[in-house]
């Protein structure tokens, strides 16, 4: 009990702390379009419109049926609070681990390649760093090294819930992958995969050699592949084309989740999460393609009243910081810790 009371302590001393930030930190989010270019060095998403919250909790409303039928989402803790929607939750980003194409030095994309045991040991790792973190949905790419990174990362949760991927392609699947049990739906967490949180498509350098690459087209022209924002490879996807789908299908499809009151982690790839997270933090073109995601480690932001704060990146399952953010995922951990004691009593 003395540990769990700490994180409330340090909730109460980081919240006073930040207030002044909070303030001042964000203007509201606004809905993306395509990147329109201002000047040769500024690019932002702009409005299409002014955001709503009302009509994106009523998207969340008729969407969550799709999946509901199947599988219900976990429950929030604590308890008592379960039934209520909060305007406070958490969004976990995660770049799969390693794959065997990464190992290989190879342009990869849309292939879908499976994580080598190093892979295997980042998402484990993963899973590790966010097992105090509630989780009640996980949005996935199609690909398999995106699922399997959640998969793993699920298994080390503190919760012990099942993620179970949600099959949606067609009647007969939606009908044959049912959950009749309700204590089974209890114990699971649905997985949606999506094709729109897919690698970016790397056209006709998919199973290249990076470096043989280089060498036959100069160093030069495969970075500008590589790292422009707008200038796609040949018969491929430029990070704008990228953006354009990944960032759509956040906003129609996770942040009304988020608005809702559900916590949610998206194992996707490092172009889908730059574009992701060049929305969340509203940063410049040429802020995105310098911006790094490692494989295999987490990021964790609040949405707190229609706003993302970013919190980095959580160290370990007994570190403590990361939890004093906010109320209630101190709250979760003091009950995760509660539980604990029973059983180990």
């Amino acid at each position: 009990m003395s540990t769990a009371m700490s994180y409330q302590s340090i909730y109460s001393f980081v919240s006073h702390q930040s207030s002044k930030i909070s303030q001042s930190s964000r203007q509201p989010l606004l809905l993306p379009t395509k990147c329109f270019k201002i000047d040769s060095s500024l690019c932002y998403y702009t409005s299409r419109r002014k955001r709503n919250l009302s009509k994106i909790k009523a998207i969340a409303s008729q969407t969550s049926v799709s999946y509901n039928t199947l599988l219900s989402p976990s429950k929030n803790i604590p308890p008592d609070n379960s039934h209520k929607k909060s305007n406070e939750t958490a969004l976990i980003l995660i770049r799969h681990g390693e794959s065997l194409w990464n190992a290989k030095n190879l342009f990869t994309g849309c292939v879908d390649v499976p994580l080598t045991e190093k892979g295997v040991e980042e998402a484990i790792e993963a899973g590790k760093r966010i097992s105090n973190i509630p989780i009640d949905v996980i949005f996935t790419s199609s690909l398999i090294r995106a699922q399997m990174t959640a998969m793993l990362a699920m298994i080390q949760h503190r919760r012990k819930k099942v993620p179970i991927i949600l099959h949606n392609e067609s009647d007969q699947a939606k009908s044959w992958s049912q959950v009749f049990s309700e204590e089974t739906k209890d114990q699971s967490v649905p997985v949606i995969p999506a094709w729109q949180l897919n690698e970016r498509m790397y056209g006709e350098l998919q199973g290249l050699n990076k470096q043989e690459t280089a060498e036959r087209y100069g160093k030069q022209q495969v970075h500008e592949w590589r790292r422009s924002y707008d200038i796609p490879p040949p018969k491929g996807e430029s990070l704008e084309m990228c953006a354009e789908r990944a960032v759509a299908y956040f906003e129609e499809n996770i942040e009304p989740k988020l608005a809702a009151g559900k916590n949610v982690m998206i194992a996707a790839h490092g172009n889908s999460l730059r574009s992701i997270i060049m929305y969340l933090d509203k940063l410049t073109c040429k802020e995105v393609i310098s911006l790094e995601l490692s494989t295999g480690i987490p990021l964790l932001y609040i949405f707190k009243d229609g706003k993302f704060m970013k919190r980095g990146s959580p160290v370990g399952p007994t570190e403590a910081g990361v939890y004093a953010y906010t109320k209630r995922l101190a709250q979760y951990r003091q009950k995760l810790d509660e539980s604990s004691e029973v059983i180990c009593s």
